[in-house]
């Protein structure tokens, strides 16, 4: 190896090693502010969001979706919808509780974001839920007929109108011909 390269590869490692040093102290002395108050650095959000969108699209490629998220299931999903994700996640013409507005990182907006996600990653998401985001996991406490009710609610939100969003009730509401579900 030549003098040029071996002093490259000096420069890289011993670069390295500061990071990891920097890194170190920063996470042994708790010098990041982890306030749900102080909003994360541009770099911080980006990393943090292209990350979960990324493993969420990498964990839901071996999901198969029901053939057509059916008009029962989505009315199904409204029920559940209101009574567990609306206070984080908002609805039409509401938003969410004023307490969700100071999360970090702020939930999204379904009637929106739901656009930006297939229906087997907005499934993926209600099942698993999102490490140190405040989402929760439904998947231990609930059937996936229930999640993939969820699901088609969260997913035809976006087209959905404030009066037909108003227009579903609170709560568990099973299909037409379905089997009481689990919790």
């Amino acid at each position: 190896m030549s003098k040029t390269w071996r002093g490259v590869l000096l420069g890289v490692v011993g670069t390295l090693l500061v990071l990891i040093v920097i890194g170190l102290l920063v996470i042994l002395t708790g010098s990041y502010n982890v306030a749900a108050t102080d909003r994360h650095t541009a770099l911080g959000e980006w990393a943090l969001t292209t990350s979960m969108r990324n493993a969420v699209q990498g964990a839901a490629d071996d999901i198969e979706a029901p053939a057509e998220l059916a008009p029962a299931m989505i009315m199904a999903g409204a029920g559940e919808y209101k009574a567990m994700c609306v206070q984080c996640h908002g609805g039409i013409g509401e938003g969410r509780a004023e307490w969700a507005e100071t999360m970090r990182p702020k939930p999204p907006a379904l009637a929106h974001a739901a656009r930006e996600w297939s229906s087997e990653e907005i499934f993926w998401l209600v099942k698993h839920g999102v490490k140190m985001s405040g989402m929760p996991a439904f998947g231990p406490t609930h059937d996936d007929r229930t999640l993939w009710n969820i699901a088609a609610f969260v997913k035809a939100m976006p087209e959905m109108s404030e009066q037909e969003y108003s227009s579903y009730a609170v709560g568990h509401v099973d299909p037409p011909g379905a089997a009481p579900h689990q919790h």
